[in-house]
């Protein structure tokens, strides 16, 4: 009966999760809101003295919402606040919302994010869920290409603690954050070539990363059970 009763105590926190997400989404006009860059800095506008808030908010949701892509909001921070608070408050809004995604997996458990996430990438990632991998873990938030917001459900299935797992998604996120950041900044400033610079980098990591993803993952994967299995 005690499990029974879990189990509708969690299908009913799911509920209301959707339905309260969908509710966010209609408000703001859908997911394509985060695609429209003036929609955005007009909402945030219309914030005022809270627009900080509301740039904290929109991060977490664009981290809770997988598929929602953050590198708009990501420049946007850069774009409207300069770097250095920028990438302060894109911290803290992808802290909070991958510790949401990460405690949403861990509450409702592998049927419900089955749902949530795409097969493939439960697959891919199923081997960091037997043992806690915190240097794995870190590697595969560090990197670009990589599904992070998505991994943030897959984990919470795992053995990491809700601490460490914390720690390894604010510190690994934090390259991203600051090349988002400063591409918004030099782009207010209209430094177009530091924006040049920056972005053929980036985009050059980017490209030899996707390159040598599969490469990276069965690395990622020997290491994994080399360290899982010292006497191998």
């Amino acid at each position: 009966m005690e499990h029974r009763n879990r189990i509708w105590i969690k299908l009913l926190l799911f509920l209301l999760f959707v339905l309260g997400f969908a509710v966010l989404l209609h408000l703001m006009g859908g997911i394509g809101f985060f695609f429209d860059r003036e929609r955005i800095i007009g909402f945030l506008d219309s914030l005022g003295p809270w627009s900080f808030a509301g740039f904290i908010f929109l991060q977490i949701i664009q981290v809770v919402a997988a598929p929602i892509p953050g590198e708009i909001t990501g420049v946007l921070g850069g774009f409207l606040y300069g770097p250095l608070i920028g990438i302060l408050l894109s911290t803290i809004g992808l802290t909070a919302g991958s510790m949401i995604a990460f405690q949403i997996s861990r509450v409702l458990g592998r049927p419900t994010v089955e749902h949530m996430v795409d097969p493939r990438i439960m697959k891919r990632f199923d081997f960091l869920l037997h043992h806690r991998g915190a240097f794995l873990v870190f590697l595969l938030f560090l990197l670009p290409g990589f599904p992070k917001d998505y991994l943030c459900y897959v984990l919470g299935l795992g053995r990491l603690s809700l601490f460490e797992f914390t720690a390894i998604s604010a510190t690994a996120r934090v390259l991203g954050t600051v090349i988002l950041t400063f591409g918004g900044a030099f782009l207010r400033q209209k430094r177009y070539m530091e924006l040049s610079l920056l972005t053929a980098a980036a985009v050059a990591f980017v490209v030899l990363v996707l390159l040598y993803k599969n490469s990276l993952e069965r690395w990622f994967r020997a290491l994994h059970e080399k360290n899982t299995n010292p006497d191998i």
